[in-house]
């Protein structure tokens, strides 16, 4: 599947280790939110007033303890539909 086709409630994955840059609340710089794998749950879908031509994507990913994670804006570069080896 595109990522362009994702809907709410969608199941996701990193596509990379995803890093907090400072901005992600819950998340100190530097910290971890999910390992390349990692396995997440889209939310919402939306734009950056400072890119109004380009979506990102909204999502919780899946903590060690099964828990979902706070929400997390993710470029589609950083995301995929399919665990990739």
């Amino acid at each position: 599947m595109d990522i362009a086709q994702l809907q709410p409630g969608d199941m996701v994955f990193a596509a990379e280790d995803i890093i907090s840059d400072g901005e992600v609340p819950g998340y100190p710089q530097g910290t971890l939110i999910a390992a390349a794998g990692t396995r997440g749950v889209l939310i919402n879908t939306g734009h950056y007033e400072e890119y109004p031509d380009d979506e990102f994507y909204l999502v919780r990913f899946e903590k060690v303890s099964g828990d979902l994670g706070f929400p997390v804006g993710c470029w589609p570069d950083e995301l995929r539909t399919e665990v990739t080896p």
